[in-house]
């Protein structure tokens, strides 16, 4: 008998028309359940994750002047992941620490469908539609995971590879 695990649904939208980075995070009925904001006028990426009632949940920092996108990630101000893409020259590759244990991306992420697994485990799967006038990812999160840090790996990759021209480069 298979058992369908409890996940949580998102629909994470990017603001086309606005200075900074923008993002709406919304379930699966389209309820709004975390907005991200980008600083503008920084240097290099820096975003919040927060709740409905504008409480910081998650902060994400890129670290400037390295060769390939490094970023950090803090929850309440401690450090508590850090993303690094790894030089390669085909597949990308992402090294990903955390205080939840060995984190790793499978599948093909130039074609917007992929898995986070946590040791050996998916625990979040993510599609980007591709008709669409914004960045648009669907999101399924196992329920026991940290929501907001999981979407925050979704936001650096984002990051990393559509915004990453202007920033990156």
């Amino acid at each position: 008998m298979f058992i369908e695990e409890n996940k949580m649904r998102y629909i994470i939208k990017e603001k086309i028309f606005t200075f900074a980075d923008r993002f709406n995070i919304e379930d699966e009925h389209g309820y709004p359940k975390y907005e991200v904001v980008g600083k503008i006028f920084s240097l290099g990426n820096k975003l919040n994750i927060y709740d409905l009632n504008g409480i910081e949940l998650i902060y994400i920092e890129q670290k400037v002047f390295r060769f390939l996108p490094e970023y950090d990630i803090y929850k309440e101000g401690n450090l508590i992941g850090k993303i690094k893409k790894e030089f390669t020259f085909f597949k990308p590759k992402f090294y990903i620490e955390s205080t939840y244990g060995n984190l790793t991306i499978d599948g093909d992420i130039f074609h917007h469908n992929f898995n986070i697994s946590k040791n050996g485990k998916p625990i979040a799967w993510v599609n980007k539609k591709w008709i669409s006038l914004s960045d648009t990812y669907s999101v399924e999160i196992l329920d026991e995971e940290d929501q907001p840090f999981i979407l925050s790996i979704i936001i650096v990759l984002d990051q990393i590879f559509y915004d990453g021209n202007r920033n990156n480069s």
